[in-house]
């Protein structure tokens, strides 16, 4: 599989899935000449978990590209952006740039052309997932959730979920969406049980 050169966004807590959307403010310089390097060739960005919180921290392994598919500037120079997610890639190495941003090489991952759950598993998932909303206090639209399909379904939650980074980079690092459903479950069994007060189980 041949690699690809990315420029990557390091940031923590923001996963992004194939065929689903992320919104972002892009306010720090380094990050809008990204942007406008990205608008300026072919519109895409990736997105990848630094592993800790420090100045170029190392990289986890998966990430995934993004094309802008909306975009906003602001009088003072800022983005706001749409990126649509289009493949996963796992990094390869890290390069040594001039720019201000960081760069990897990468090669994307092939996902399945179709994936699905077993109508178990799909009802295991939807009850976990009330119990959840419930423990939580939010305001779900079940029957909207209800015609979502198995992938946009357990992906959609995985991208949102309120969980640690290292809970939600196990979700985009999961090989198939049964094994990506048996988790978020797992994970919202343990999340659901925290105090309803901590910051770390608010959706944002």
């Amino acid at each position: 599989m041949s690699s690809k050169r990315l420029s990557i966004f390091p940031l923590t807590g923001a996963i992004l899935f194939p065929g689903l959307q992320l919104p972002l403010h892009i306010f720090e310089p380094r990050y809008r000449a990204m942007v406008g390097d990205a608008l300026a060739r072919d519109r895409r960005i990736a997105m990848i978990q630094p592993q800790d919180s420090t100045e170029g921290a190392p990289l986890f392994e998966i990430g995934c590209v993004g094309k802008i598919e909306d975009v906003e500037t602001s009088e003072d120079g800022r983005y706001n952006i749409v990126l649509g997610g289009e493949a996963r890639f796992r990094v390869l190495r890290e390069l040594d740039v001039t720019t201000p941003f960081r760069q990897v090489e990468a090669e994307l991952i092939e996902e399945p052309e179709e994936e699905y759950l077993s109508s178990a598993e799909r009802a295991s998932f939807e009850t976990e997932a009330r119990r959840f909303a419930d423990a939580q206090g939010y305001s779900v639209d079940w029957e909207s959730v209800a015609r979502l399909d198995d992938v946009a379904l357990v992906n959609g939650l995985s991208q949102i979920a309120p969980f640690d980074a290292a809970s939600k980079q196990a979700l985009l690092e999961a090989p198939d969406l049964p094994t990506r459903c048996e988790l978020l479950v797992q994970l919202m069994e343990f999340f659901g049980k925290g105090d309803p007060d901590d910051d770390r189980v608010t959706l944002q």
